[in-house]
This record gives structure tokens, C-alpha cells and sequence, in this order.
């Protein structure tokens, strides 16, 4: 099996990755994104002139993980304010770039809203333009705080449960700071284990059909120096049957009213193994992907994706005689249909705790949620 061994401490490399940035050239303003389609082999990054770009960027999963979606939302809310194009068009379409994902729509409202209310003061669409880019930096700014807060909860849930220590922890796709405006959201629960020292393993599942946990949580568990292990979806069995999982850390991309969470597509078999094998099951998400619109896991809209994603693999670095670079390669039947959602919903009962900078929910309820974001608007109007 693919396996990196390291040593936990202080001494380990930095972990910051320009996700996403905004810049302001001569030429006019720009979000300027890392894109993660083209990881490990290589960081490229894609300059996003107009909010049409970053949609793409957004469809093509060059930039992905609810949090850091909606941080390119208000961005791009701002970025089409800037360079003088229809705001509340802009908005629509970003908006509705990946309909799962909680975050993103609600970065664009807030970007929206800050520029609406300046232009309806003063009447001035630069000012308004700069209002918006300031809600995004604010919201961007507030994530990387939220991060902080998320890993300083969940190591201490961990710690609570496992008091033992020397924690293997299993995650599914990737949830570092890759999707977050700092260290990320279950990833940075595992990162400050490791920095404490006790972290013994991460398990990496795989996560098919795309490969995030692959190709983007070993990228970041390798430049963090964290002792992790790949792993193959369907290995994770397995691994649950040997006794080798202490508890698994997920992100979510939307959380429902009652406690129902949308993630990537195989977590709710985590979440089904975990239970029958006594292991805690563990959400890290921010309470912006906390969505009290949707009441329940049925009601969440699961994006489906295209089929060739599952019909065919991308290697971008392998020459195929007669595919272009960068072109899918094959691997079943001419005409093969493929069943590719991206998200899964695994129900409140399955779910041991949610852990928010706000405060971890534990068991979930409906009304324990309620109650979080009801404290959440407290503080932030406070």
C-alpha cells in the first residue's frame, strides 16, 4: 500500500497554500486561484478575470470544499462589481454553479448585500464595488479564524473520547486548506493531533472517482509531515474489521435542520461501518454550511455529475497514442452509463458529533442545531 511514515513535532513543514487570492494588477482587479485539478503533479495557478471564469473554475472543480466555495462566491461577486459587470447576474450564476454546496450561494448573498446596500446610500458603484470586496475579505478573514476554532474543539473531543491517545484517524476526500481560508476543517482537527503528538495515523481514503483523498489530503498530509496511509474506498472495511480506526474525521458541504449532512459521495458507508464498529463518527464543519432552510437529509439537492468522470481516468502526465494531454483514458465499455453523484446524505443517528467553531453538537439533534446557530447570530450581530 502507498505509505508515508513521518514524525510527529513542531518541526514540521508549513502547511499554508494560496488557495485563492485576490490581486490587483495594472491591468485591473483578478481572483487568482491554485488549481487543484492539476495536483500533486504540479501548482498551477488560474487568474479569474470575470465571475463566467470562476464558474468554470467552480464546475471544473478547480477550486472546491464548501467553505473556500463560498469565499470564491463573494469574490466573484466583488470581481464582477470591480470590473463594472451586472452584480446581481453575476450573483445568479455563481450562485448556482454546484447546487449541494451550501456555502457558496451564501458567500454570494453576502457580497451581494453589502454592495446593494452601498450602492442604495451613496449611489456610487465603485464605493459599492469596494463594499463588497470588503465583505468578501471579512468573509475570508473569518474562515481562517473559524478554522482555528474548529481544531482546537474537535482535538479536544477527540482527547475526550479516545483518552488513550496515539489517535488513527480515518477521512474521506479532502478538507484541508485546500477548501478553507486557513488549515482547513476534519483535516485541521488531524493536523493539531499531530502537532500534539497524537496523531499515530492518518488513513486517506482514496475517494472515487476523482481522487481528492489521493491526490489533494496526501499532498497536504506529506507537506504537513503527518504519518498517513492511502487507502482504496472499499479497503476501508477492512481496516474498521482489524480494529485499526479510532474515529472518522468528514467535512460537509451541507448540513441540514436536522442534522442530516451532505458530503462526498461514500461517506455514509463510513458513517454505517463506524456505527456497527463502535467508532465515533465525527462532522467538522463551519456553521455557515449549517443550512436551517433545509429541513431534513431529503430535501438536499445532490449534484450529479457527468458520467466520463466514472467511464474514464485522467492522467495528464501519461502519453496515450491518439489522446490529446489531459484527455480521459478509457476504462469500461463504449456507451457504458455511469450513476456519479457527488454527495452522499448520512442521517443524524449515524452521526456521533458535529464540531463547529461555535460549538460541537453532540448527540444531533434538531434542536441542539437550532440552538448553535441561534448562539452563532448572537455573537456575530454582538
Amino acid at each position: 500500500m502507498a505509505d508515508q511514515y513521518a514524525h510527529s513535532g513542531e518541526d514540521s513543514r508549513p502547511t499554508e497554500i494560496p488557495a485563492i487570492r485576490w490581486e490587483e494588477p495594472p491591468e485591473g482587479p483578478v481572483l487568482v486561484l491554485l488549481d487543484q485539478t492539476r495536483l500533486p503533479a504540479e501548482e498551477v495557478e488560474l487568474v479569474c478575470t470575470d465571475a463566467s471564469a470562476l464558474v468554470e473554475a467552480i464546475r471544473s472543480l478547480a477550486v472546491r470544499g464548501a467553505p473556500l466555495l463560498g469565499i470564491a462566491g463573494a469574490y466573484g461577486v466583488a470581481l464582477a462589481a470591480a470590473r463594472g459587470f451586472d452584480v446581481d447576474e453575476a450573483a445568479t450564476v455563481l450562485a448556482g454553479a454546484r447546487p449541494t454546496a451550501v456555502n457558496l450561494a451564501g458567500g454570494v448573498r453576502r457580497a451581494q448585500a453589502a454592495y446593494r446596500a452601498e450602492f442604495a446610500k451613496s449611489g456610487d458603484a465603485t464605493a459599492a464595488a469596494t463594499a463588497a470586496l470588503a465583505a468578501a475579505q471579512r468573509l475570508h478573514r473569518e474562515d481562517a479564524e473559524a478554522s482555528v476554532r474548529m481544531a482546537e474543539r474537535g482535538l479536544a473531543l477527540l482527547d475526550e473520547l479516545l483518552p488513550a491517545g496515539g489517535h488513527r484517524v480515518l477521512t474521506h476526500c479532502n478538507t484541508g486548506a485546500l477548501v478553507s481560508g486557513g488549515e482547513g476543517t476534519a483535516f485541521a482537527v488531524a493536523l493539531a493531533a499531530h502537532r500534539a503528538g497524537r496523531l499515530r495515523r492518518l488513513w486517506v481514503d482514496e475517494t472515487r472517482p476523482l481522487l481528492q483523498g489521493a491526490r489533494l489530503t496526501a499532498y497536504e498530509a506529506a507537506r504537513s509531515g503527518i504519518a498517513y496511509t492511502l487507502l482504496t474506498d472499499n479497503a476501508a472495511g477492512s481496516l474498521f474489521a482489524a480494529g485499526e480506526v479510532d474515529a472518522v474525521l468528514i467535512g460537509a458541504d451541507r448540513i441540514a435542520a436536522d442534522g442530516s449532512v451532505a458530503n462526498k459521495v461514500g461517506s455514509y458507508p463510513l458513517a454505517v461501518l463506524a456505527r456497527y464498529h463502535h467508532v465515533p463518527f465525527i462532522v467538522v464543519a463551519p456553521v455557515t454550511t449549517v443550512d436551517p432552510d433545509t429541513p431534513d437529509g431529503a430535501s438536499i439537492e445532490v449534484e450529479q455529475r457527468p458520467g466520463h468522470e466514472v467511464t474514464e481516468v485522467v492522467a495528464p502526465q501519461v502519453s496515450v497514442p491518439g489522446a490529446e494531454p489531459g484527455a480521459g483514458i478509457p476504462v469500461a465499455p463504449l456507451g457504458t452509463q455511469a450513476y456519479n453523484p457527488a454527495f452522499d446524505v448520512t442521517p443524524p443517528e449515524l452521526v456521533t458529533a458535529i464540531v463547529t467553531e461555535e460549538g460541537t453538537v453532540s448527540p444531533v439533534t434538531a434542536e441542539a442545531l437550532a440552538e448553535l446557530c441561534a448562539r452563532s447570530r448572537q455573537v456575530s450581530i454582538g
